[in-house]
């Protein structure tokens, strides 16, 4: 019986060294070396400072900017997590009128041609994505409030667009943070 004790013991000891020490180490050590800037939380630096991360939405809530999709966790990634409403809740259905009014007061457009992504949060509810149809929704307002052409913002939302991952995973997507970014770029 001691003989197992120990053991169990020096096995308890040895999978904690590997497995707990030595195997997240390498792997720490691989994901430095081969994809840096994605394990480093995939930071945008602006003039020597943090501006946010591609990986991760923030909120914009000028005018001047494009908006991303609505939060469950107010945009705090230590929060990341959906609402946990469920499609007959009165609260979600609540929510989503808001966001709804909110989109077509700000956007000036029909209630039907507002895309889903504007006004429902995502599973982690930090999605820095939205849709290509998302993104040119919000075109006419952006311009308006930069003193800009309408057909110059558009064409910058176009050239953000991301195709599927290896063209079949996902959907056609922009970055709200590289769009945004490029817009601060045209000035105004």
């Amino acid at each position: 019986m001691a003989r197992d004790i120990r053991r169990s013991i020096v096995a308890l000891l040895a999978l904690t060294v590997l497995l707990g020490g030595a195997y997240p180490l390498v792997v720490w050590g691989i994901s430095q070396v081969a994809f840096k800037h994605q394990a480093d939380g995939s930071l945008v630096v602006r003039d020597g400072r943090v501006v946010g991360s591609t990986e991760l939405a923030q909120a914009f809530t000028s005018n001047r900017y494009f908006h991303p999709r609505p939060s469950a966790a107010d945009y705090n990634a230590s929060a990341s997590a959906a609402s946990n409403l469920g499609p007959n809740s009165a609260d979600l259905s609540k929510a989503v009128r808001d966001r709804m009014d909110a989109v077509v007061k700000s956007d000036g457009v029909d209630p039907a041609q507002v895309p889903v992504d504007l006004v429902t949060a995502s599973a982690s509810g930090l999605d820095p994505d939205i849709s290509r149809d998302a993104a040119l929704i919000q075109v006419d307002r952006v311009a308006r409030a930069r003193r800009l052409d309408p057909a110059k913002v558009r064409e910058l939302v176009l050239s953000k667009i991301d195709q599927p991952t290896v063209g079949l995973l996902g959907a056609t997507r922009v970055n709200v943070l590289d769009l945004n970014l490029a817009l601060d770029s045209l000035g105004q």
